[in-house]
C-alpha cells in the first residue's frame, strides 16, 4: 500500500515585498512526513485555481497550519479594525470551504493554531482578535524581548508555557492518555464562541479554548491552539497527535 497523501494549506507571502508565493512551514511538511507516516502536497489558498473536490478526490486528509494573517471578522460578523491586520481573505475563502467539505466526505481534518479558528468559524462560531484583552487572559503571543523584537532563540519562542485542561474521556484524552498536558502559545486570535458542531476538549488554564472537535464528525477532525508542529519528533503531546492522525490516515484509505 502507497503512502498516505496529506494536503496541507499554503499562505500568501511575498518574497522581497514584491513576489507573491505561496508558502508553508517546514515544520509541518516534516511533522506530516515523519510522524504520520505521509507525503505532504501543498496546495494554495487561491480560490480560483483550488478546486477543492478535486483536491480531496486526490489526498487522504488535510492539515490546515498556523499563518500570521488573522481570519477576517466578516466571516463571523464583526467590524475589522487595522490594528488586528494582516488579513488572508483569500486563505479564509479557501480554509472555510476545505474544513467543511473535509468533515462532510470523511476525510481526516487537522487544524493547527489558525486552523483551529478556521474549523471553528467554519461551525458557525466567532473569535476574539486579541484574546489578552479579555479578563483574567494571560498573553498567548509570542515571547519577545524587551526591545520587542521577537525572541531569536526557537526554542524559547515554543517552550511550553502553560496548562491545558482536557476533557475526561474525550478524543484528547484518550489519544494522549491524561487529562492534563503543558503547550506552546504563540497566537493573539482566539475562540470566543464555538461553533454549533464544535466541541470544546480542552481549556487552558485562564479559560482561553484550546482543544477542540467537530461533533459526529465520520473521522479525525480535531483542532489545536498550540503549534502541534513543533517538534513532534520527541514531544510526547505533539507526536501522540500526529501519529493519531496518521492512524486516521490509514483507516481512511482503507475504507474508500
Amino acid at each position: 500500500m502507497r503512502r498516505p497523501v496529506v494536503g496541507i494549506i499554503g499562505n500568501t507571502h511575498r518574497i522581497e515585498n514584491r513576489f507573491p508565493v505561496q508558502a508553508v512551514g517546514e515544520r509541518n511538511l516534516r511533522a506530516v512526513a515523519e510522524v504520520s507516516g505521509a507525503i505532504p502536497l501543498m496546495f494554495p489558498s487561491i480560490p480560483e485555481i483550488t478546486d477543492i473536490g478535486a483536491l480531496l478526490d486526490i489526498v487522504d486528509g488535510i492539515v490546515l497550519t498556523g499563518a500570521r494573517a488573522n481570519v477576517h471578522p466578516t466571516r463571523f460578523n464583526t467590524d475589522p479594525c487595522e490594528k488586528h491586520e494582516p488579513y488572508d481573505l483569500h486563505r479564509d475563502h479557501v480554509a472555510l470551504e476545505v474544513a467543511e467539505a473535509c468533515v462532510a466526505r470523511g476525510v481526516p481534518l487537522f487544524g493547527i493554531c489558525r486552523g483551529l479558528q478556521e474549523m471553528n468559524v467554519a461551525f458557525g462560531g466567532s473569535l476574539h482578535p486579541e484574546i489578552r484583552e479579555l479578563p483574567g487572559r494571560m498573553n498567548h503571543r509570542m515571547p519577545r524581548l524587551e526591545n520587542g523584537e521577537i525572541h531569536p532563540d526557537p526554542k524559547v519562542i515554543f517552550a511550553d508555557r502553560h496548562e491545558v485542561r482536557l476533557t475526561p474521556g474525550g478524543a484528547f484524552a484518550r489519544i494522549l492518555g491524561c487529562d492534563t498536558i503543558r503547550v506552546n502559545s504563540l497566537h493573539g486570535q482566539g475562540i470566543l464562541e464555538p461553533g454549533g458542531r464544535v466541541v470544546i476538549e480542552g481549556v487552558a488554564e485562564d479559560g482561553t479554548i484550546e482543544a477542540i472537535r467537530i461533533a459526529d464528525a465520520p473521522s479525525f477532525a480535531l483542532g489545536v491552539q498550540w503549534h502541534a508542529e513543533y517538534d513532534p519528533q520527541k514531544n510526547p503531546v505533539n507526536q501522540a497527535l500526529f501519529k493519531a492522525f496518521g492512524q486516521a490516515l490509514l483507516d481512511r484509505r482503507a475504507s474508500v
